[in-house]
């Protein structure tokens, strides 16, 4: 027994032995990082320069698109898995489609997209519901134009009805005097009733970036109690609970939450995003301005290139005024009013296509925040 119990002794002394050798190790890998910090410091200091990665912007950093396509190619973990989530929330369409019916708002939160499987919902439960997808990911959606789409599919109903009831055939237009969006909310309210339809409002991410407003959420909010009306949305953000107050929360939107995960990649919705690691500058300005751009109406993409070309052949001004803005694109027949103008420049400044100045004169003036080589590139892509 006594060698036996000798021999465990010494197995443990050196197991001690080793545990302690790899702990001097590390210690001596943190000194060695932690010295050669700060003699990078002292050696920058000392020659009067700036260390090679003082700020962020000093690093060269990947191109986006270089880096977009190596995202691409990470291989997908756990598809059947995955796979296998998903289709175990089919068994729930029909509770969900039960509590649309009974008047709630579904609200699904959890990990992961949640795009493709609440599409699936639309397409295979939603049959009866004529369904309008609002992208809320994307800086670039308008509340505007939403209500307004709302607004033509009810009115389209509310014409069919009174035609049948009257025998009269009504205007296919909206009503004149629907400018602001609580206007066309307001009258999608009035009508609601008077409509033999259902719409469902899927959006995707109502604590998106466009709607995470308190008027946004209102007008959403208003138009979530009209009884033809349902609403199925998602959320990610971790603070989007916040947007509601009690009272919105519960009777207004008369949220259901489901806390459904998915664990798939936000592909669609990560493109929409700034990626923290690749090269920012002009040239992604750029394109991004474009993009936005070529969402805009046409009258507003030559509202834009009228300021553009201004600020071209003006480099030396502060900006152009505004007043002579409208003059100019009253020539043109871009605007007929200065309350049109407005929009296009409210439009411009949402998206931070346009700043606002104070000119010496104490005027108000607009100006590009772009240097000329890109201004120029942006006009010439600009079709």
């Amino acid at each position: 027994m006594a060698p036996k119990r000798k021999k465990v002794e010494v197995e443990e002394e050196e197991a001690r032995a080793q545990v302690e050798v790899e702990e001097e190790d590390e210690e001596e890998e943190e000194l060695a990082f932690s010295r050669n910090y700060f003699l990078a410091k002292e050696v920058g200091s000392a020659s009067g320069k700036r260390s090679a990665a003082r700020k962020v912007s000093e690093i060269n950093l990947v191109d986006e698109q270089l880096l977009r396509a190596s995202l691409s190619e990470l291989p997908t973990k756990h598809e059947k898995e995955i796979g296998s989530l998903l289709e175990s929330y089919k068994g729930l369409y029909s509770n969900w489609l039960f509590e649309l019916r009974c008047g709630f708002g579904l609200l699904m939160y959890g990990f992961g997209s949640k795009k493709a499987f609440l599409e699936d919902f639309a397409s295979s439960t939603l049959t009866s519901y004529t369904v309008v997808v609002i992208n809320g990911y994307l800086a670039s959606v308008n509340l505007k134009q939403v209500m307004t789409t709302i607004a033509e599919i009810l009115w389209e109903h509310y014409k069919c009805k009174a035609k049948i009831s009257t025998g009269k055939k009504q205007q296919t237009q909206l009503p004149n005097g629907l400018k602001s969006v609580d206007d066309i909310v307001t009258f999608i309210v009035d009508i609601s009733d008077d409509c033999n339809c259902s719409v469902c409002l899927l959006i995707h991410n109502i604590d998106g970036p466009a709607l995470r407003d308190p008027d946004s959420q209102q007008h959403l909010a208003r138009v979530s109690c009209c009884s033809c009306i349902c609403l199925v949305a998602s959320i990610d953000h971790v603070n989007a609970p916040l947007l509601w107050d009690k009272k919105m929360a519960y009777t207004q939107f008369k949220w259901s939450w489901h806390h459904v995960p998915t664990f798939v990649p936000y592909k669609v919705e990560g493109l929409f995003n700034p990626l923290i690691l690749f090269s920012s500058g002009h040239v992604q300005t750029t394109k991004t301005a474009l993009v936005v751009l070529q969402s805009l109406t046409p009258n507003a993409q030559s509202v834009f290139r009228v300021l553009a070309e201004f600020q071209l052949a003006n480099e030396k001004e502060e900006g152009m005024h505004v007043s002579e803005l409208y003059t100019k694109c009253r020539e043109q027949f871009l605007v007929s009013s200065q309350v049109t103008l407005n929009a296009h420049l409210t439009e411009f400044k949402d998206h931070k296509l346009v700043k606002m100045r104070r000119h010496s004169d104490g005027q108000d003036c607009l100006h590009i925040p772009l240097p000329t080589n890109a201004l120029e590139k942006l006009l010439q892509e600009l079709v």
